[in-house]
């Protein structure tokens, strides 16, 4: 991670900005969220969708704490049945922003999910707090880790299902690169199926996959419900890794500049909201619990967001790299390189047939600009550089300098 920038606003000033009403904005942060001569935003009602997932809060809080009036816009959350109509619903400008799936706005970018449209990246929303799940007929037999898995796999010859959210999310891309890190081809010798999260636990109920990657609070629903344990979370594959994105169209941040700006100012400060201690996690897990929102018991997400974690098997441990949704900035810059991996895994699953202009396409996308902006006013800190270096689960260190030979250099891939 690279070294970031310390603000020089007190605690106390910010505090005291936070408490300033949508009647009375700060004039340092109106003249960034006006920045291009107008006195108000573009658009002052804008639909956000959002999928059931845990991470979907700072969206949601944005909204139930009112962060999006102080800065001059209303937020609707618009609770989403899959990522494909999530997708369907941003291309054809039904909602206007969404809580997404990192390796979604890539796919719609290339045309490699769907159709193709410019998209932009414009922050993100978490750190970390999706989990590898395998299914308690499996964990009976033996199958609670990826080299277990490989073993039984290897032993007892079927067609093993496992599933993923959407073809190039984040989930779908975690699913790929643990079983393969095991040893395990999961193109051809697995069968990897989409469910929408929400649909996880019931489908494994019934049988339908023998494990899935998904974000919270579906895994540890799992283990409440007796049908699942948790192999592995996704810091296990990767500490602090990218995940889900507030994403929009190329378009929508060219015609509404100042409500692009306005919101990732409401979104921000909700991801701010919720890392600033236990009451306001509490808080939030109470909120998006609702039936509105995640539509589940408090109890199935208000652990994990603190970092206490059970497999299922009868191990608890306190994961210091739990789901982040600020971690004093650390979390929300866009790094290039994040976008890049993604594309990465495109290739060496064989979504993209050839290499693409890594860095071009993460440029397009990915807008520090309007980020930096952002974060100067609300005194933010960031990254000095827009590339950073991580260690995967299997060793592999991905610094987004060499992203051909990186792609290529996997022993199992498409």
């Amino acid at each position: 991670m690279s070294t970031l920038e310390k603000p020089t606003m007190s605690r106390r000033t910010i505090l005291q900005a936070a408490a300033i009403g949508a009647t009375a904005i700060d004039p340092a942060l109106r003249s960034v969220v006006y920045a291009a001569g107008s006195d108000a935003p573009e658009k002052t009602e804008v639909k956000i969708g959002f999928i059931p997932l845990t991470d979907c809060a700072s969206v949601v809080m944005a909204s139930v704490l009112g962060f999006d009036q102080k800065y001059g816009v209303k937020i609707i959350p618009t609770k989403e049945a899959s990522w494909a109509g999530v997708r369907d619903k941003l291309v054809n400008g039904e909602l206007d922003f969404a809580h997404v799936l990192y390796g979604l706005v890539y796919g719609v970018h290339l045309g490699t999910a769907g159709p193709k449209k410019d998209m932009a990246v414009l922050m993100n929303l978490n750190n970390n707090g999706q989990a590898i799940s395998l299914s308690k007929a499996l964990a009976d037999k033996g199958a609670v880790d990826g080299p277990s898995l490989a073993k039984l796999m290897a032993k007892e010859k079927r067609e093993y299902t496992f599933a993923g959210t959407f073809p190039t999310g984040t989930h779908a891309m975690w699913m790929h690169y643990w079983l393969a890190a095991a040893g395990i081809n999961p193109l051809s010798e697995a069968k990897l199926i989409t469910v929408p999260p929400p649909q996880m636990v019931a489908n494994m109920r019934v049988g339908n996959m023998d494990g899935f990657c998904v974000g919270e609070p579906w895994n540890h629903r799992a283990i409440m419900d007796g049908i699942g344990i948790t192999a592995n979370t996704t810091q296990d594959i990767w500490k602090d890794h990218p995940e889900k994105v507030l994403g929009t169209t190329a378009e929508f941040v060219k015609k509404y500049p100042n409500t692009t700006r306005a919101v990732m100012m409401a979104v921000l400060e909700a991801s701010k909201w919720i890392d600033a201690g236990l009451q306001n996690k509490l808080k939030m897990a109470e909120t998006v619990a609702q039936k509105a929102y995640i539509n589940t018991s408090v109890d199935a997400i208000n652990q994990r967001i603190l970092g206490r974690y059970q497999n299922g098997l009868g191990k608890t441990w306190d994961d210091p790299n739990h789901m982040k949704f600020y971690n004093d900035g650390a979390v929300n810059f866009p790094y290039l390189s994040d976008g890049m991996w993604f594309l990465t895994q495109h290739k060496r699953w064989g979504l993209l047939k050839d290499h693409p202009d890594y860095l071009g396409v993460a440029k397009q996308v990915n807008r520090i600009d309007l980020y930096k902006d952002v974060a100067s006013a609300m005194k933010v800190p960031v990254p000095k550089d827009a590339m950073r270096s991580s260690k995967l689960m299997d060793g592999v260190v991905w610094d987004g300098k060499d992203p051909k030979k990186y792609a290529d250099g996997f022993k199992i891939k498409a």
